[in-house]
């Protein structure tokens, strides 16, 4: 798995992110409404047999990403179309994109008139984008409302009152530390730090017995996404705010909104985390503490088994990251899930919402979980199948308890590459401090909107919506 992508995904919206004429943009602008939100409700969804009738032998183009980071998904996607296609007369046609390409490809064959079907969608503005480009359909109308809540696709795939995607697997954010090495320096195993506080007196108790507390690389840039994802969410009362801080309606130079940097300096400075960190890049950091180098680290949920049978399933627990500020997102696990859209230039939407739908239905839901260990974003899921203790941890705290989304998939690509990676590097260098890069931030801030204001605009329309 490559970083879910987001070195190559940033790349490209570096070059086609400023490119919106307020023209486009306002074309394809839906009518504003409050956004949905998951509902645990049981979805009504009808199975492909009873959907309203749609013309025999459809063939469907899909273009899709995961088995980069899920290793079995394309086999079940394979007997999920042939059953599909035995159930209805209908045809799949899937190809399976390189990382590097799943933004690029969709956006160049819709501007050609030739875009697939289905289309994978990372979330937030990895598929928006494409929405204010009048590339996507809202789902609403094609797919039953009560399972486009289900799918938990999360609020930063509604604009506008309207969903564009379908939530298909779950990939939750989090840290995992190692339970052998909190028993060595006398912590409570069971009991993973829940402050700030906590955590500086449970570093410096795992750095006195001898191991690096915190590991990490931060060479390529998405371990400091992954860091500002936990930490931004510490001030902030909904993800509308953390817009209002990449549009400039917030101030990054307010302390409370640099305090991210702050805690980023006050770990590298204790000695707590890695020295080559700038050094390695994201899965290499990871991977020392797969090998036992480390006692904490940032993960996502796909990659948790594999830590599991490096170190033994009973080692490796997961914990939120310690709380240190008073918003409303503080101290709360992170829930984000990859989807499936339509595209708005499809002949056959109607087959296309079908086959989502057909993906949906428990027994195919039940194979993802069986058949390739992934967990499915569905909330009607019953989790119950799952044996292990700590995915079924992950599962009820982080997909289905008191969670919150993932909200650097809403930053900005300029903000990406010169304020975050710059300021987590610089940082570690000994080059910045967190108000320095509070500075940072705002100017990159104020210069990505000048040259954006048509964007700048979505986002704020965005924002509001997601304050409601």
């Amino acid at each position: 798995m490559k970083a879910r992508g987001l070195t190559s995904r940033r790349q490209f919206l570096k070059l086609t992110g400023s490119s919106f004429s307020l023209l486009a943009l306002a074309a394809c602008a839906p009518t504003q409404q409050a956004p949905q939100q998951p509902s645990t409700q049981q979805p009504t969804a009808p199975t492909a047999a009873e959907a309203s009738p749609a013309p025999s032998g459809v063939e469907l183009r899909m273009s899709w990403w995961g088995e980069q980071e899920a290793p079995g998904l394309e086999n079940w996607l394979k007997e999920s179309i042939a059953l599909f296609e035995q159930q209805t007369g209908h045809q799949v046609t899937p190809t399976l994109q390189d990382t590097s390409v799943v933004i690029s490809e969709f956006q160049t064959a819709s501007a050609a008139n030739s875009a697939p079907d289905i289309q994978y969608f990372w979330n937030g503005i990895y598929h928006m984008e494409s929405v204010w480009l009048g590339y996507v359909e809202p789902l609403n109308g094609l797919i039953p409302d009560d399972l486009l809540k289900a799918s938990n696709a999360t609020v930063l795939s509604v604009f506008g009152g309207k969903q564009y995607r379908l939530g298909w697997y779950a990939v939750p954010m989090m840290w995992v530390y190692n339970k052998e090495m909190f028993d060595k320096a006398g912590l409570n195993a069971d009991q993973p730090p829940k402050t700030w506080d906590e955590f500086i007196a449970a570093c410096d108790k795992l750095k006195a017995s001898g191991v690096i507390p915190v590991v990490g690389g931060l060479k390529d840039g998405p371990w400091g996404e992954w860091y500002l994802g936990h930490s931004l969410t510490q001030n902030l009362d909904s993800p509308g705010e953390a817009i209002d801080l990449f549009v400039g309606t917030r101030d990054w130079r307010d302390p409370q909104h640099w305090e991210p940097w702050a805690k980023l300096e006050e770990l590298w400075k204790a000695g707590y985390m890695n020295d080559d960190m700038n050094s390695i890049d994201l899965y290499p950091g990871i991977d020392l503490f797969g090998a036992g180098k480390g006692a904490i680290t940032q993960i996502v949920g796909p990659l948790v088994p594999r830590m599991q049978s490096l170190l033994g399933a009973d080692t490796v627990g997961a914990m939120v990251m310690p709380a240190f500020g008073q918003g409303n997102m503080a101290g709360k696990p992170i829930a984000d899930t990859q989807g499936l859209g339509i595209s708005s230039q499809s002949q056959h939407k109607q087959v296309a919402a079908e086959f989502l739908i057909f993906l949906h239905q428990p027994e195919r839901v039940n194979a993802l979980w069986e058949q390739v260990k992934q967990l499915p974003a569905d909330s009607t899921w019953d989790g119950s199948v799952i044996a292990d203790p700590l995915l079924k941890q992950i599962w009820q705290e982080w997909m289905h308890g008191d969670n919150v989304p993932y909200i650097s998939n809403l930053m900005p690509t300029l903000f990406w590459t010169d304020a975050m990676f710059v300021n987590s590097q610089k940082i570690i260098a000994g080059e910045y401090t967190g108000e320095q890069a509070g500075q940072n931030a705002h100017d990159v801030t104020q210069k990505w909107v000048e040259q954006n204001p048509d964007m700048a605009e979505k986002y704020k329309q965005w924002a509001a919506e997601m304050k409601l």
